[in-house]
């Protein structure tokens, strides 16, 4: 579990083919602090398993799924990406629970400076605007962010320059493609409502929630 807050940005040094696997070795310098090989790290919002470590960089694999369903499979070496380790047991949750389980890659559609921040529209896929809503929470590339518009087949956001100094927004373009993970809460909400139809009182109190 993680909170969307990114601690630092890494480098990818390498990404190397394996048969059932690919390994990615990544440049760091504050989640090297502590860690231990089976920790989980959060790379540009993926969870993934460190197998290895030096003094500068860990390593982690990514099986075919992961390649598939997230932007890992389009690293080279110099990329920079978003890293954060997992929430500790009495850490402040800054942003909100993120798990690294990213439904759906996302594409920049416009980019718009507004004083020293900026506001961005990303295209997506028609099934997560089911899980959007405005004033909402959404993950992107790991970045807890709050989304400001939901519209049919794009959400927007707008970022604080804070934000924009200490992640790899800054850095993107238009066309840019990035990882998104919805609000967990939101695909419990969506899919009870789903099943169950609209949600009352009426209705959880006959489910036994209330």
């Amino acid at each position: 579990m993680f909170t969307g807050l990114v601690e630092e940005i890494g480098t990818v040094l390498s990404l190397k083919q394996r048969e059932t696997v690919a390994e990615i070795a990544i440049r760091a310098e504050a989640v090297l602090g502590g860690v231990a090989v089976g920790d989980s790290i959060a790379i540009a919002g993926v969870c993934l398993t460190v197998t290895a470590f030096d003094a500068r960089s860990f390593t982690v694999q990514a099986v075919r799924e992961t390649l598939g369903r997230t932007t890992i499979g389009t690293f080279r070496p110099g990329k920079r990406v978003n890293l954060e380790r997992a929430l500790k047991a009495g850490d402040r949750l800054g942003g909100h629970f993120v798990q690294g389980h990213i439904d759906g890659i996302g594409t920049i559609a416009s980019i718009v400076p507004v004083g020293d921040g900026k506001d961005f529209r990303i295209a997506i896929h028609g099934e997560l605007n089911n899980f959007l809503v405005e004033k909402g929470s959404v993950a992107i590339d790991g970045i807890s962010l709050t989304v400001t518009a939901v519209n049919p087949g794009n959400f927007g956001i707008s970022v604080i320059p804070h934000t924009l100094s200490t992640t790899t927004l800054d850095g993107n373009r238009v066309g840019d493609t990035v990882n998104i993970e919805t609000d967990i809460l939101a695909k419990y909400v969506e899919k009870f409502s789903r099943q169950h139809g609209e949600i009352t009182e009426e209705s959880l109190r006959r489910l036994g929630y209330l």
